[in-house]
């Protein structure tokens, strides 16, 4: 009896460990994440939102080999089970991409931030509208409680709204439309094709807009662009380890610890400040958005990645219990 209590102490340790081995690498995919949205907020926006999202899709494809599994091809990113929402995530990617890059460069990281975070109560309501989900009265609260904290960041009449403010909408709503197509998706959708899709849209639609306004960015620029990408790229490898070995949620919430960074980014390199005001309202947006993946990690059901501005693997962590979590 001893001997079988103790091999169970043993076995739930060794799960515990494996949990935090994915929770630390999901921190670890965060920071990484950061660094590629500072590299673009250093940009200074010297480069196009719609050029920059090009090369960042560009970059990306440096993370498909890693997605790639037994038997996949490199067809198959073009192959899905269900070709309107294939095109959906084609189409919903490079705005969420454009988005977050034009409130980078207009925004301080902070509030940047502190916007595309308000995707969890995007994509609540979405859920209700289109995949027909029961919601109840915390997560409404939740996303009420998210809409009040925007509504003090961005003090509608009594501040100036920039380009920044709705790129970073933008960002959050087109995140949100990406995680409520991988939960519709069926579960012998393959990743390479989730994920695929959205390069792809990257790469082709933002290519088409710079078409005929492109300017060879400088070597500084090239510095900062693979930065960007090149972590972005990094970041997705480290969030799909981190799938394999914590829930969902758990990694869902590492992505407010890019909270500290912009802080400590926004202090050091780009002397952007914060007054009582938007920090009470990113305090809100933040509560708003631990309470659903709380929610989410009690009942057991779809955890939204939430992994909002850049190039984000959201299907790596897109809660569909055919990866085993």
């Amino acid at each position: 009896m001893h001997s079988a209590k103790h091999g169970m102490a043993a076995g739930h340790a060794s799960q515990d460990n494996i949990v935090i081995k994915g929770i630390l690498l999901g921190f670890a995919a965060c920071t990484a994440f950061s660094f590629s949205d500072a590299s673009v907020k250093a940009l200074h926006g010297a480069v196009a939102p719609y050029e920059t999202a090009f090369f960042g899709g560009v970059f990306a494809l440096f993370a498909l080999p890693f997605l790639m599994q037994k038997g996949d091809r490199w067809v198959d990113i073009l192959r899905t089970t269900n070709r309107p929402l294939w095109m959906l995530r084609f189409s919903a990617y490079p705005l969420g991409v454009i988005g977050s890059v034009t409130a980078f460069t207009h925004l301080s990281m902070a509030e940047a931030f502190a916007l595309i975070f308000l995707q969890p109560a995007f994509v609540t309501i979405m859920s209700i509208l289109f995949l027909k989900e029961a919601v109840g009265i915390r997560r409404w609260a939740a996303v009420i409680i998210g809409f009040i904290g925007v509504l003090i960041v961005l003090r509608p009449g009594f501040r100036e709204l920039s380009i920044g403010h709705f790129g970073a909408l933008f960002a959050g709503l087109g995140g949100a439309i990406s995680v409520v197509t991988y939960r519709a998706a069926d579960a012998a959708e393959k990743k390479i094709s989730l994920f695929g899709a959205g390069i792809l849209g990257a790469v082709i639609v933002c290519g088409t807009l710079m078409l005929f306004t492109f300017e060879m960015p400088t070597r500084t620029e090239w510095l900062w662009l693979a930065g960007y990408g090149l972590m972005a790229a990094a970041a997705n490898v480290l969030l799909m380890q981190a799938a394999f070995y914590a829930p969902a949620a758990y990694i869902a919430s590492t992505q407010y610890s890019q909270m500290l960074w912009a802080v400590l980014f926004g202090y050091l390199f780009f002397g952007d400040t914060m007054d009582t005001p938007m920090l009470v309202g990113i305090l809100l947006i933040i509560a708003a958005g631990l309470m659903t993946i709380a929610r989410e990690a009690r009942h057991g059901s779809p955890a939204s990645p939430s992994l909002p501005e850049g190039l984000r693997c959201e299907n790596s962590i897109d809660g569909r219990k055919t990866r085993g979590m």
